[in-house]
């Protein structure tokens, strides 16, 4: 019995899957959607996405994460010429939009949705992912953003960019009134249905919520009854320390760069410390690193795929796109001339970077030869499959977001060749686990678990804190 137990205890982990995605035709992998198979150019019909659900579901991926941007990359060349020739998310639609028809299609599929809630009025941004949560049946999650684009605060009429750490501020308040609509307005039995008894819902069940804050001000009841998630499963990729402290409190799954496997394991171990300093169990936060893939049949077949692929890619879009994420115009700079660092607002990590190793544009050109920077795997369904399972297991990450190379055919080529491979060696489910999103990752419910910050704006526990004030 002992060594039955400790054979279960020692299961190797089993990698989430989410396939990364925009409303764009050009995401990350940049230029490729000049190749002929190529059908990106199609995002904006629904029948893309509704296919493509279906055939995430049918490869047991975890979810569709969707990226988004407010804005566009106008920092190379100081315009958006490039952006425009070559796609660079522009044009790009609201993400939000496409999850309903995705879910019709779907049983098991998640949806995280990136939305920066710098541009989003909290109630009416929380009334939107709570009926989503219904829609989905419980399979929708939020991918927090504070946003990175000078361009954006233009649009919506500001000057510029918040500072780095004050957009993270009212973050931090955005949330807690999201947690007072989301778990403190409505009791979990507040909506009974009785037709007899003409009460749909208890009134005194449900309750207004108050809300007076610096960024923020909000009185009332919350239009939308607790949903199956309540609050939708949360993710954050703040890297920077602001960002780190944040994430480490609120997310769930996090998303980092996977550089080297030590830095990446250093990356992970950080996370973890900072989870358990803020009271949280460690593995309560689920670890991704994005990931391009390659693969074919044998090592060779996919070798001359990628080969193929590489010609239509643009890597001067990917730097046009890695441009505007730091802030600097790398035109300005000789392709062997080594980037100083320099302070902005942008995605502070990436832009670190520069301060610790000499990085010229040449580098970075030859980084994105598929036109992205994220890790390129490449080869056999075997191939692939044992290098991503080694570096799961030396780093301590959860799973992966696959990113698109050439669309539809590159999510196929990976549910044909890659993810028998896993489930062969153990490391890939067979079947779907039941319940939400959140009880799909974690096994433990469908809501949030104490502790985590919006456990204090239950109901039970502000009626608890009203009642303590009261008496002191």
């Amino acid at each position: 019995m002992t060594n039955l137990n400790n054979t279960t205890l020692h299961q190797p982990k089993q990698i989430i899957l989410n396939a990364f995605d925009m409303n764009c035709a050009g995401h990350i992998n940049h230029g490729l959607w000049t190749h002929p198979r190529d059908e990106s150019h199609r995002f904006n019909e629904l029948s893309y996405w509704t296919d493509l659900a279906k055939t995430l579901e049918q490869g047991l991926f975890d979810g569709l994460f969707i990226a988004d941007i407010t804005g566009v990359y106008d920092v190379y060349q100081g315009n958006i010429d490039l952006t425009l020739k070559e796609s660079i998310q522009l044009p790009s639609h609201d993400p939000s939009t496409l999850v309903s028809a995705m879910a019709a299609v779907t049983q098991n599929l998640g949806f995280g949705v990136t939305v920066n809630l710098s541009y989003e009025s909290p109630y009416q941004f929380a009334r939107r992912f709570a009926s989503l949560d219904h829609l989905t049946q419980g399979r929708i999650g939020w991918n927090i953003v504070t946003g990175y684009l000078d361009s954006a605060e233009r649009l919506i009429g500001q000057k510029g960019l918040k500072d780095h750490d004050l957009r993270y501020e009212q973050a931090v308040e955005f949330l807690e009134l999201c947690y007072k609509f989301w778990e403190g307005s409505w009791e979990d039995d507040a909506v009974l249905k009785d037709k007899a008894q003409r009460i749909f819902s208890d009134p005194a069940k449900v309750h207004a919520i108050e809300h007076q804050g610096h960024f923020y001000q909000s009185q009332g009841v919350f239009q939308v009854s607790p949903s199956i998630q309540r609050t939708p499963v949360l993710y954050q990729a703040g890297a920077s320390p602001r960002g780190l402290d944040f994430a480490t409190q609120h997310a769930e799954g996090m998303f980092i760069g996977a550089d080297k496997p030590e830095k990446t394991k250093q990356q992970v171990d950080k996370i973890r410390a900072h989870a358990k300093a803020h009271g949280r169990d460690p593995s309560s936060i689920k670890l991704f690193a994005g990931i391009s893939v390659v693969t074919a049949e044998t090592d060779e077949l996919a070798q001359e795929k990628l080969a193929e692929y590489i010609r239509y890619a643009s890597p001067e879009a990917g730097l046009a796109h890695f441009s505007s994420s730091v802030g600097i115009d790398l035109s300005k700079y000789a392709d062997d001339e080594a980037i100083p660092y320099q302070k902005t607002n942008s995605i502070a990590s990436v832009n670190s970077k520069f301060k610790e190793q000499k990085i010229t544009p040449n580098d970075l050109k030859a980084q994105l030869k598929l036109g992205g920077r994220y890790p390129l795997f490449v080869g056999s369904g075997a191939t692939v499959a044992e290098q991503l399972i080694q570096l799961l297991d030396e780093t301590g990450l959860d799973g992966f977001n696959l990113t698109r190379t050439v669309a539809p055919e590159s999510h196929q080529d990976f549910i044909r060749w890659v993810i028998p491979e896993l489930q062969q060696r153990g490391r890939y489910k067979t079947e779907y686990s039941q319940g939400s999103l959140r009880n799909k990752l974690f096994q433990q419910g469908d809501r949030l678990t104490a502790p985590h910050p919006a456990d204090q704006f239950r109901f039970r526990n502000c009626k608890q804190k009203n009642k303590q004030a009261q008496s002191a």
